[in-house]
């Protein structure tokens, strides 16, 4: 600042999203002090107003008038400003991508497999990217998703194809087994689950009549402008329920409103909450039931928590010697956790399971990104289509009423028709892993095979899409 002038070079505009420190801020601050100076000193100057000056504030100091506006605020509420502490969170490919997309890619993947065909990564990025209702992925955020969904690839004969690692298809198939097997014993199985709902949930594609233009053309034709349109997706109910080929169990639907509107509504959901709604609905459940539930972390709170490598050596000590066990001093920690894992089948139990079979029923954990295993996800599609159809205030109090007119619009024929087309999809599960060994073993065989993890730096790209 020179014989009240102010130089400035353009300033290099602030990256969008970072966070400014202290000396930005104080650069901010001290812009102000001069413009406001400025114009006290030449009062037949033009007056900048409050806007003009954020503008120029942005253009000299290069960061955004919305940050100005607020340091601003705080400098002329405590004298002073303060420099944020905390970084701005940025999603990760896997927490943009929801369940029901990360289904839909292993469903694909399982596709090429019943096809006949080897998946490579190059062939289902392709297949991927090109439907419409998947998001368009690269290759490292395809990796992380696959990761995710515990795929491996397997190398042979320089044709990597993507096998779901072996303790998934474990899982999977002692679910499928157990269930088989609880079928024929003509056991009643129940399905739980949670989902959401938003108060501006509408379809996304409706007729519209392009004769109308304005309200008022509309008032004059005794017409309608169609549809009205949500400012937002606004407030969010979190839903929980559990039903069977008889329906949806009556007395069984627990809902509230979301306090965050989290992009994920587990994070609202807790033990506590889940272990209240568990004990409520029990006794409205048949002698003797089977219940089908995913791994959500409030599914699966731990009766006792099991020693890790994590643990203080004395920590590790106690909770042996609680459970009645000798130890002789000194042992090192590797041979403590080594009597701890001859206990941990004992102690390793999860509270809702233990109360269910105090209450003679039975809990049967689906595998981890298998939804379309579990009906109650064809009702809640059903459910959510009935409070789009039918929401035109898109205010919480009427989502509600919407929300528990849909699950009585959900029949008991419904029920058993989305429970028959899961049976169809767990014969297709059934199949598959057989169907992929065929493939994999009709392959030249010339060379060893070998195991790679995704996401490992050893191993180059060219190897892994080679074709």
């Amino acid at each position: 600042m020179n014989d009240g002038h102010v130089t400035v070079s353009p300033a290099k505009k602030n990256p969008k999203g970072k966070f400014i420190g202290t000396g930005q801020r104080k650069i901010v601050i001290n812009l102000y002090k001069y413009f406001v100076e400025k114009q006290s000193e030449n009062p037949d100057s033009p007056r900048l107003t409050y806007r003009q000056m954020l503008l120029e504030i942005s253009k000299s100091s290069g960061i955004g008038q919305r940050t100005i506006q607020t340091t601003l605020s705080e400098y002329k509420r405590q004298g002073t400003v303060s420099s944020p502490t905390k970084e701005k969170h940025r999603p990760t490919v896997i927490e943009k991508i929801d369940e029901f997309d990360k289904n839909a890619i292993r469903q694909k993947i399982h596709d090429f497999w019943r096809n006949r065909e080897v998946p490579t990564i190059k062939k289902m990025l392709v297949a991927i990217n090109e439907d419409e209702t998947l998001p368009n992925m690269k290759r490292t955020s395809f990796q992380a998703v696959l990761k995710d969904l515990q795929f491996e690839y397997v190398k042979k004969n320089r044709n990597s194809a993507l096998l779901e690692r072996e303790d998934l298809i474990t899982w999977r198939r002692s679910f499928l087994t157990k269930i088989k097997h609880y079928r024929a014993q003509n056991k009643p199985i129940y399905y739980l689950d949670e989902t959401w709902v938003n108060a501006g949930e509408t379809h996304s594609r409706t007729w519209l009549d392009t004769t109308v233009k304005t309200s008022r053309d509309a008032f004059l034709k005794g017409l309608t402008t169609g549809q009205k349109e949500p400012s937002g997706k606004g407030k969010r109910l979190i839903v929980l329920h559990i039903g069977s080929s008889d329906g949806f169990v009556p007395g069984g639907l627990l809902c509230f409103e979301s306090k965050t509107n989290s992009t994920d509504y587990h994070d609202e959901m807790n033990g506590d909450t889940f272990y209240e709604w568990f004990v409520r609905i029990l006794p409205l459940l048949k002698e003797n039931a089977i219940i089908v539930m995913d791994n959500a972390s409030y599914h699966s709170v731990k009766k006792c928590k099991i020693p890790n490598m994590s643990w203080k050596k004395q920590e590790i000590v106690d909770w042996l010697e609680s459970k009645g066990e000798i130890v002789i001093h000194p042992m090192c920690k590797n041979d403590l956790m080594k009597e701890v894992r001859k206990l941990k089948d004992t102690y390793d139990k999860y509270v809702i399971d233990e109360y269910a079979k105090d209450n003679k029923k039975l809990v049967l954990r689906l595998p981890p990104y298998h939804c379309e295993l579990n009906p109650i996800e064809l009702a809640w599609s059903s459910v959510k289509s009935y409070v789009r159809t039918h929401n035109n205030t898109f205010k919480i109090k009427d989502v509600l009423e919407l929300l528990k007119k849909g699950v009585e619009h959900v029949t008991p024929e419904m029920w058993t028709n989305f429970v028959g087309h899961v049976i169809k999809e767990e014969d297709k599960f059934l199949n598959l892993d057989h169907l992929s060994d065929e493939v994999m073993d009709g392959q030249p065989d010339e060379e060893e095979r070998h195991i790679l993890t995704i996401g490992t730096g050893d191993t180059s790209s060219s190897d892994l899409d080679s074709d």
